[in-house]
C-alpha cells in the first residue's frame, strides 16, 4: 500500500470500530499516559489492531488510542507515540495524525519528556514549546505530496499557535504552575546527545532536546491542524554539568510531574475555543 491508502485504512476500521467523531487530538509522550484515566471513553483501540497502524515499542507508551470526552470536549488521545529510531519511517511516525485528521480534529496537543538546555530550566519544570529546530536529518513531508492533506511547500512561521501558547500561559498562572516557554530541539536518537551536540544546539538557539514531536507538528501544519506543544523537563542536559541520563530515570520524573501535566492539560482543553 502507498502511504494514502493506509491511511484510510487506518480510518476506516477505526470509523467502523468506534463512530465517535473527535475534535481534538492528544499525543502523550512518555510516562505521561495517565491523562487518559480523566477521558469519559467512548472506545479503546490497541494499536496493535488497528491496520497498517505503527505499533508502540518503548517502555512508557502503552500503544493504546482512546476516543471520548474530557471536560466536555470530544477527544482522541495516543497513550504512546512512534520514534524515528523504531525503525519506522517518518511517514509512518506521522500517519496517526493524518489518520486524525481523516476523523475530524481541528487541533493536535503534543506532549514529550525531554532534557533540558536552558540553564534557567530544572528537572521537573514544564516548557510550553513556541518553536522548534528540526535537527534529525529528515523530514515527514519528503516524498510525493499528499495534495488532499496541504500544499507542496507549507507554512512553519508558526507552527504552535501563539493564541494557544498565551492560553496555556495563562491557565498555568491560574493555577500556580511554574512554567517556562521556549524552543524545542528534536534529534533522531535513540542514544542520548554528546556533550559537544549539546554545544552546538545551545548555541543555536535550543531550550530543550528531544527525540519526538517535530515531525507530528509538521505533518499537522502541513494539514491545516493548530498545534500546541508541552514538554516536560525530565533532566538537565547542560553539557558541563549534566550526569549521564537513563531512560528509567527519565520516567521517574516524568511520573513526578504527571500531576501537575494532567492539571494543566485538563483545563486547556476545557478552555480552548475550536
Amino acid at each position: 500500500m502507498d502511504l494514502r491508502e493506509r491511511i484510510e485504512c487506518s480510518t476506516n476500521f477505526i470509523k467502523q470500530h468506534s463512530g465517535f467523531e473527535p475534535d481534538i487530538g492528544i499525543i502523550l509522550g512518555t510516562g505521561l499516559g495517565s491523562l487518559w484515566d480523566y477521558i469519559d471513553k467512548a472506545s479503546v483501540i490497541d494499536y496493535r489492531d488497528i491496520p497498517e497502524f505503527p505499533v508502540s515499542t518503548v517502555f512508557g507508551h502503552e500503544g493504546k488510542l482512546i476516543l471520548g470526552y474530557l471536560e466536555g470536549k470530544r477527544v482522541i488521545a495516543m497513550q504512546g507515540r512512534f520514534h524515528y529510531y523504531e525503525g519506522y519511517t517518518m511517514q509512518e511516525i506521522t500517519i496517526p495524525v493524518r489518520v486524525m485528521k481523516k476523523l475530524g480534529i481541528k487541533l493536535l496537543v503534543a506532549s514529550n519528556a525531554c532534557g533540558g538546555l536552558n540553564p534557567n530550566f530544572s528537572a521537573g519544570d514544564i516548557m510550553i514549546i513556541t518553536d522548534h529546530i528540526n535537527f534529525m536529518g529528515t523530514n515527514p513531508l519528503i516524498g510525493p505530496n499528499l495534495e488532499d492533506f496541504g500544499p507542496r511547500f507549507p507554512d512553519m512561521s508558526e507552527v504552535y499557535d501563539k493564541g494557544l501558547v498565551e492560553l496555556i500561559e495563562r491557565i498555568a498562572s491560574a493555577q500556580g504552575i511554574k512554567v517556562h516557554k521556549g524552543v524545542y530541539g528534536a534529534v533522531s536518537g535513540p542514544n542520548y546527545s554528546t556533550k559537544a551536540e549539546l554545544s552546538m544546539m545551545i548555541r543555536l538557539g535550543a531550550d530543550t532536546v528531544g527525540m519526538s514531536t517535530v515531525p507530528e507538528a509538521i505533518a499537522a501544519r502541513h494539514c491545516g491542524l493548530k498545534v500546541a506543544g508541552v514538554s516536560c523537563i525530565t533532566d538537565m542536559a547542560i553539557p558541563d554539568t549534566m550526569t549521564s541520563p537513563t531512560h528509567e530515570e527519565i520516567v521517574k520524573v516524568a511520573e513526578s510531574i504527571k500531576p501537575r501535566f494532567v492539571s494543566l492539560v485538563k483545563e486547556f482543553i476545557k478552555e480552548v475555543q475550536l
